[in-house]
């Protein structure tokens, strides 16, 4: 463990991004999430640490029989004592979700280049992309944004070389080994492939607004431009 700030304290468990060492992550946050400790503002999760944010002067208040100690210092034992308690933790199953992409087309306008540059048909890009099961490592960069693990190496490709001013909220691509979509319209530089019918991001979902989670497992499918229009109607598209 290590401080961040006076007001946070890093937990890394690695270096190494894999799912082993991300089921210790998730495992920390989700005994958080049930048994947050007194002054713990919120956790954030990234590839291979947690970072825990906490109010000061509350922990120091509620500190007890360790008020003596420094508000980093009761704030890392309790979160040692967290970890001894993580081998008895059950682990819940991880929930799909199945996300439906249009690929290609208006939707995917760099799907040929992904293709030439892995030397390969459009057809067999899309099967590679839809065949994994993809990790949810964390959500980042914007609201919603996934990064996912499990993408096949096959299709990997670089960022483009000038980004794109604005990219269409729900598009999928590829950067490099990672594949993932883009919640909200932003400016970006991965290798559109596609666009799915489902919002990734809604703030009409007042108490959940993001589609996806940490820990949580991503099955793409392909649709076709007919099938996503009637999607997009059932699902009421915000976009």
């Amino acid at each position: 463990m290590k401080p961040l700030g006076e007001a946070g304290v890093l937990v890394n468990f690695g270096s190494t991004i894999s799912p082993e060492i991300h089921c210790k992550v998730k495992a920390l946050a989700d005994y958080l999430e049930t048994h947050p400790f007194a002054g713990m503002i919120e956790y954030v999760i990234s590839y291979t640490s947690l970072a825990v944010y906490y109010n000061p002067f509350v922990v120091k208040k509620q500190a007890g029989k360790y008020k003596s100690d420094s508000a980093l210092e009761i704030t890392s034992a309790y979160l040692c004592r967290c970890m001894e308690q993580l081998a008895d933790v059950q682990k819940e199953t991880a929930r799909v979700v199945q996300i439906p992409v249009c690929y290609g087309g208006e939707y995917g306008p760099d799907i040929d280049y992904v293709a030439q540059y892995n030397h390969l048909s459009v057809e067999e890009v899309i099967a590679i992309h839809t065949e994994p099961e993809y990790l949810v490592y964390m959500i980042g960069f914007c609201p919603g944004f996934p990064y996912l693990g499990g993408m096949d190496k096959r299709i990997a490709t670089p960022r483009r070389d000038t980004p794109r001013v604005a990219i269409p909220a729900c598009s999928i691509g590829i950067a490099g080994e990672q594949t993932g979509g883009y919640p909200l319209s932003t400016p970006g530089g991965w290798q559109i492939i596609g666009r799915t019918p489902m919002d990734m991001f809604s703030l009409k979902k007042e108490d959940d607004p993001s589609l996806l989670h940490a820990g949580d497992i991503v099955k793409f499918y392909a649709v076709s431009e007919e099938e996503f229009a009637a999607l997009k109607e059932e699902y009421g598209h915000e976009s």
